[in-house]
C-alpha cells in the first residue's frame, strides 16, 4: 500500500513548453553546415580535390555543427510525438519515427565519411587520391546524402504532413506544403543543388507555428 501511494505521488513528465525551440536549432545548425560545405566544395563529386584542402577548417567546422543538428532533431520529433499524444497513430507513428532516424543516420554517416577524409588529406593527399579511396569516399558521400538522406527527409514529411492532416496539429496549409515540398525533394534533388534547404525551412516553419502556439496556451491558462 506505501508503494503504490508513492507511485501515485509521482508527478508525470510534462514536455518543456519551449522546447519547440529545438526544431527551430536543428534547421538553423542543419542550414548553417550546409549553406558552409556548399560554398566551400564543389557540387559534383568527381571535382578536383583543391577546394577541400584549402577550406579544410571551415569544411570540419560544418561537419562538427552536424550532431548538435541531430540532437536537435530528435527533440524535435519528441515535441511533434507530445503535440500528437492519444491521436498517434502506430502505423503513421512508426514511418514517421522511422524516416526520423534513418534521415539521421544517413547525415551521421555522410560526416563521418567526410570528416575521414578532410583528416586524411591533410596528412597524405597524395596516396589517397592515388589509391582511388578520395573519389570512392565523395561518391559515396554524393549517394548517402542526395539518394538516401534526401528521401528519408521527404517520408518524413509526407507522413508528418498526413498525421497533421488528421489530427489538425498544425494548419492544414503547412501539410499541403510538406507534402509539396516533400514532392520537390523527391524529383528535383539531382538538377538544383540548393533544393535540400527544403527540409530545414519546412522544419523551421512548423517549429515557429509550435513555439507561438505553445506560448498563446501557456497565456491562456496563466490568465484562467
Amino acid at each position: 500500500m506505501t508503494m503504490h501511494s508513492e507511485t501515485e505521488s509521482i508527478p508525470a513528465l510534462n514536455t518543456p513548453r519551449a522546447a519547440a525551440v529545438a526544431g527551430i536549432l536543428f534547421s538553423l545548425l542543419l542550414m548553417a553546415s550546409m549553406l558552409l560545405i556548399r560554398t566551400s566544395i564543389p557540387a559534383d563529386p568527381l571535382a578536383a580535390v583543391t577546394d577541400i584542402v584549402h577550406h579544410a577548417k571551415r569544411l570540419s567546422l560544418a561537419l562538427n555543427l552536424l550532431p548538435f543538428a541531430g540532437i536537435c532533431f530528435l527533440w524535435f520529433v519528441g515535441v511533434l510525438r507530445d503535440r500528437l499524444g492519444k491521436q498517434e497513430d502506430r502505423f503513421f507513428a512508426t514511418v514517421f519515427f522511422g524516416s526520423a532516424l534513418l534521415f539521421l543516420a544517413m547525415i551521421f554517416v555522410t560526416g563521418s565519411v567526410a570528416g575521414g577524409i578532410i583528416r586524411m588529406l591533410g596528412s597524405d593527399a597524395r596516396d589517397l587520391i592515388a589509391s582511388g579511396t578520395y573519389s570512392l569516399g565523395r561518391i559515396g558521400i554524393y549517394q548517402a546524402m542526395h539518394f538516401y538522406a534526401v528521401k528519408m527527409a521527404g517520408v518524413f514529411m509526407i507522413s508528418t504532413s498526413t498525421i497533421a492532416l488528421r489530427t489538425r496539429i498544425v494548419p492544414r496549409w503547412m501539410a499541403f506544403l510538406g507534402y509539396a515540398s516533400a514532392l520537390t525533394l523527391l524529383v528535383t534533388i539531382e538538377s538544383v543543388s540548393w533544393i535540400l534547404l527544403v527540409f530545414p525551412l519546412w522544419v523551421l516553419l512548423l517549429s515557429v507555428y509550435i513555439l507561438i502556439d505553445n506560448l498563446r496556451r501557456q497565456e491562456i491558462s496563466a490568465a484562467s
